[in-house]
């Protein structure tokens, strides 16, 4: 997706985002938001980021790339903004009767009438394709 010309790129990121930038198979940490490390572009480089932890509004984090051509003249910029979605399974995983966000019994099972953990049943038959 870069513009032609481009021979090197850095990225931008707000702090509730991580980035990892891949070059020849070798992971480097991404930059710190707001500093202008440059990579050069070469095939098969990979960016990946991600979000560790629920946004408070939509679109509350960005990533921008900056392209750079021969020299380090600035091509152009693409950004990317991200809302990150928490996703959590709240269960009576001590079986007290009382679903709790932060169980500790979440993490483990033990069985029998002094035990803990949630019960999750699954429907994986073929009942329609």
């Amino acid at each position: 997706a870069a513009p032609a010309g481009t021979v090197s790129f850095s990225v931008k990121h707000t702090e509730g985002v991580s980035v990892e930038v891949v070059c020849q198979g070798q992971a480097e940490v991404g930059s710190a938001p707001g500093s202008g490390t440059q990579w050069p572009l070469e095939e098969g480089t990979v960016l990946r980021f991600s979000m560790n932890q629920a946004s408070t509004e939509v679109n509350d984090n960005k990533v921008t790339v900056s392209f750079y051509a021969e020299g380090g003249q600035h091509i152009n910029q693409a950004g990317v903004f991200l809302t990150g979605i928490g996703i959590s399974l709240d269960v009576d995983a001590d079986q007290d009767g009382v679903v709790e966000k932060n169980s500790l019994n979440k993490a483990s099972w033990t069985w029998g009438p002094e035990g803990h953990g949630a019960i999750l049943l699954v429907n994986c038959n073929k009942e329609s394709p």
